[in-house]
């Protein structure tokens, strides 16, 4: 399929998936400026749920950044489909709740161009907290709104605030986990802690939960004909974290930095190590001082492990026993997904339509021995 038939076909089926018609409507013909080849990068779920549409978060994303739409506009799109999907139980609506069985959601965006951001934490009720958090970049004077303010926020920007967003599903699997760490009541802290991570890695090995959704997550990068870059992340956490715990997903640098004149890079998985070293913006550095996005990344996954040091998290050779992964592209255009292990996979959209690709790894083996 040539570039003319596959952007032809790509909005046909974002018209009948539902997606913004107006903007697509009035788009204006596709860029072919080759200041950067165009490219739209993100996680593994970027190209797996449709909430009932045809096309996934990349595709469509990529379908309207080639349409002329603002790059994190398309973004922002692409991942409001994964928000909205329940199935995918790391994000959004049906996002896996904490411990107290509240789904509290954390998002992150930022513009290249305008050099431009805004987030929201910790924020309860809202089921696309990515576009909040551009309202906050938008119509505020500040990077990050947390909690009650957030929600408050949403609200006056015109959201709908709703009691509950778990899913059947999310209700279900956090009432699983409940019963099988606290039948007596009141362990205490160390003794809970491990118990809860004895029961959620059962649950993982029964398949109630996708191991990939243990720190669940969706980024989102793109960079358009122009060179135009933008990002989004947007996340339900860790599944039944403490209440009012905030990871990597909302906070600049860490799992998500932009610059507009260099790249992106974006993270999913164990928030605290990435935010420990402000992953993010290293690879974006790096890209800065001429590395490829694959060994900016690379030498992020390589920080981490220097980093981690604690015997609790330490898998039996001494290496980290979590996965950390990175999605990067640089202002030519230029991508890369890395992460800690193999069997990590990343998604991307060219002109050669959407692809779900293995990631780089740094490590052999895997996390849990």
């Amino acid at each position: 399929m040539n570039r003319r038939d596959f952007v032809r076909t790509a909005v046909g089926a974002t018209l009948a998936a539902g997606a913004p018609r107006a903007l697509l409507a009035q788009a204006p013909n596709v860029i072919t400026s080759k200041g950067a080849k165009p490219v739209v990068i993100a996680s593994a779920n970027g190209n797996k749920f449709k909430n009932g549409g045809e096309m996934t978060a990349v595709h469509l994303a990529f379908t309207m950044m080639m349409k002329g739409g603002d790059v994190l506009d398309a973004l922002i799109a692409g991942v409001n489909i994964t928000e909205l999907d329940p199935a995918d139980t790391s994000v959004g609506y049906g996002g896996l709740p904490n411990a107290e069985g509240v789904v509290q959601l954390d998002a992150c965006c930022m513009h290249g161009p305008k050099k431009r951001a805004g987030g929201v934490a910790c924020i309860e009720g809202v089921r696309t907290p990515s576009n909040v958090a551009q309202m906050v970049m938008q119509q505020t004077d500040h990077h990050l709104i947390v909690g009650h303010g957030a929600q408050l926020f949403a609200r006056n920007m015109g959201f709908k605030i709703e009691d509950d967003l778990n899913s059947p599903e999310s209700r279900k699997l956090w009432l699983d986990w409940k019963r099988r760490i606290d039948p007596t009541h009141y362990l205490d802290p160390e003794k809970r802690a491990e118990v809860g991570g004895r029961a959620l890695m059962a649950m993982v090995a029964e398949g109630l939960i996708d191991r990939d959704h243990i720190y669940g997550t969706i980024n989102c990068n793109g960079v358009n004909a122009k060179g135009e870059i933008c990002g989004v992340t947007t996340t339900s956490g860790l599944p039944w974290k403490i209440s009012g715990r905030v990871g990597d997903s909302p906070i600049l640098g860490a799992g998500l930095y932009v610059d507009g004149e260099i790249g992106a890079a974006g993270s999913t998985g164990r928030g605290e190590a990435n935010l420990f070293g402000l992953s993010s913006f290293l690879i974006v550095e790096n890209m800065r001082r001429g590395m490829h996005p694959k060994d900016a990344g690379i030498d992020a996954c390589k920080r981490i492990k220097a980093n981690t040091i604690e015997k609790r998290l330490l898998n039996s050779r001494g290496e980290p026993n979590f996965n950390v992964n990175f999605y990067a592209l640089n202002a030519k255009g230029e991508y890369a997904g890395v992460a800690l292990y193999p069997n990590s996979n990343f998604a991307v959209c060219t002109e050669d339509g959407p692809k779900t690709l293995p990631s780089e790894p740094l490590l052999q083996g895997k996390p849990e021995d």
